[in-house]
Formats: C-alpha cells, sequence, structure tokens
C-alpha cells in the first residue's frame, strides 16, 4: 500500500469523519447522506466497488439512544443491517473493515472494567443493534476490526463537553449525573488510534490476530459529573465564568433509554496487538476546550 491509497469514511458529518479528515489529510475520503444511506444498503457496494479504498472506517451509525426506544426499525438498519452490508461490501473488495461500536452494548453492572471478551448484555435498542451490528460485521468480513469507544466528545458536532460549556456560559449553577462511569474519548484521539491502526496494516499487511473486537477509549475515568467540571475548569482557563456543579443521582435525571451505570473499558488488548493506547481524558479535555475557545 501506498501513502496516497485513499480511506474512506462513512458518516460523513459526525465528530468522527471529521477527525479523520483534520488529521487523515487527502486520504480520507468521507461519505455521509445523500450520497452514502444505510436506508438504501443497494447502493453500498457500488459505493466501495466505485472508491476503491484500501480501507473503510464507518463512523455511521443510529446514535439518538432514546429515540432508537420507539424507532428500533431505523436504529437496526443504522446499527446492525447498515453496517453488515458495509462489511460485505469491503469482503468482496477483499479490504478491512474498521467498524465504531460503543459501551452500551454492556449493562454496566460488571463492577469492574470491561473485557472484550465480556458477553453483552444491552439494556436499550441502541445497545442491542450495535451489538448484533458486531456481530453480522464479524461473520461478514473475515477483514473486520470492531472498536468500541466511549462518551465522544469534539471541538465539533454535538456532544457532552460542548454542551456543559455553553450551559455553563449561561447559568450560575449546574446539576450533572453523578454516578455513571466511564471513559470520556477525544474523537480526535480515537481518529488518531484508527489511522495508527490503518498504519500498522499497511506496514505488516493484514494478519489474521488482527481481526476480532477491541475497545479503544480515553486512559482514565470519570463520572458525567467529573467530566463536566473537568471542561468547565478548562472554559474557566480562558475566561469564562465558572458555575457551580451539582453531582445528582441518575434517577434525578430520568431518560427513555437505561444508561450504563460503570460501562468502564479495558483497553489494553488494543496497545497489546497494535501499540495503540490513547492519552489520558483529562489531557485531550483540555486541548478540546482550548481549541473551543481559539
Amino acid at each position: 500500500m501506498t501513502e496516497a491509497q485513499t480511506i474512506l469514511v462513512t458518516g460523513g458529518s459526525g465528530q468522527l469523519a471529521t477527525s479523520l479528515v483534520n488529521l487523515g489529510g487527502a486520504r480520507i475520503h468521507r461519505v455521509g447522506r445523500p450520497e452514502f444511506d444505510f436506508d438504501r444498503p443497494e447502493d453500498i457496494a457500488e459505493l466501495v466497488r466505485s472508491i476503491k479504498p484500501v480501507a473503510v472506517i464507518n463512523g455511521a451509525a443510529w446514535t439518538a439512544v432514546d429515540l432508537a426506544e420507539t424507532e428500533a426499525e431505523g436504529a437496526k438498519r443504522g446499527n446492525h443491517t447498515g453496517p453488515e452490508a458495509l462489511a460485505k461490501a469491503c469482503a468482496e473488495t477483499d479490504i478491512p473493515f474498521i467498524h465504531v461500536s460503543t459501551d452500551y452494548v454492556f449493562s454496566g453492572d460488571k463492577g469492574t472494567p470491561y473485557l472484550e471478551t465480556d458477553p453483552t448484555t444491552p439494556q436499550t435498542v441502541y445497545g442491542r443493534t450495535k451489538a448484533e451490528g458486531e456481530q453480522a460485521a464479524l461473520a461478514a468480513n473475515p477483514k473486520t476490526i470492531i472498536l468500541r469507544t466511549a462518551w465522544v466528545y469534539s471541538a465539533h458536532g454535538k456532544n457532552f463537553v460542548k454542551t456543559m460549556i455553553n450551559a455553563g456560559a449561561k447559568n450560575p449553577a449546574l446539576k450533572v449525573v453523578g454516578d455513571q462511569r466511564g471513559n470520556p474519548t477525544s474523537s480526535d484521539d480515537l481518529a488518531d488510534a484508527i489511522l495508527a491502526i490503518i498504519g500498522k496494516i499497511e506496514t505488516t499487511g493484514w494478519q489474521a490476530e488482527y481481526a476480532g473486537i477491541y475497545h479503544a477509549a480515553g486512559t482514565g475515568e470519570t463520572t458525567w459529573h467529573g467530566l463536566a467540571v473537568a471542561a468547565l475548569d478548562a472554559a474557566a482557563e480562558h475566561g469564562q465564568a465558572k458555575p457551580t456543579v451539582s453531582a445528582i443521582r441518575t434517577e434525578d435525571w430520568p431518560t427513555p433509554a437505561k444508561r450504563p451505570q460503570d460501562s468502564r473499558l479495558d483497553c489494553s488488548k488494543l496497545e497489546r496487538v497494535f501499540g495503540v493506547r490513547l492519552p489520558a481524558w483529562q489531557d485531550s479535555v483540555k486541548q478540546t476546550v482550548a481549541r473551543l475557545f481559539a
């Protein structure tokens, strides 16, 4: 493979695709609606054939977690049957398929960080369709890599960090859930990790042991409350007034879809196989906030 060869990225307007374009430059060919749509699976194979990428990164998904509870068919197309069709299209041209999944495939009641070998126990339609999509993609293409990530934020798109900073600019006091634990992940860090994985595949050629499921999330853990405080502390360094942030319980902020209480991911397999470890989440939050205020 040569440097000039194209990497196809789906989910064109999303956080990950934007980060991949920023980091990967001219190699990245991103597609999104209306050109690419999981509601039109018949177009997927033709798109892959026409672009002739050396790898496909699937950042497209149904991510409206609460809406999925009442729109299960849409969630299934976005998270299961759509990615399966894309994995098959990659198999037809014998190229690696990197599919982004989620911590929501777990219930969150293990009590210690989840390993890739732990059974999936999704509590929501979103989590169930993502878990089904993982297995469908793995079955459809022997060159599939699943990357489960969590709590993704960036300086672009809609995400928790930006929401907190915007809310903090308008309100002297905020309440944020403080009893759910996880690994905040910068989409820039995730994109960097994916490009490093592809770089290793290009250097070594595809190895059978590369296939399978990996956890790829920011290093370290916190709660939503902890993430909010870190983001607002960083914003204060750029002159934004700092609100008080009170921790509340999950039951004080009810949602249609149940969130995992403790969905921390053990990411040591990713480091073991590909030599990739995402940075500490605290450092990445500061960098993201700095970009927001630049």
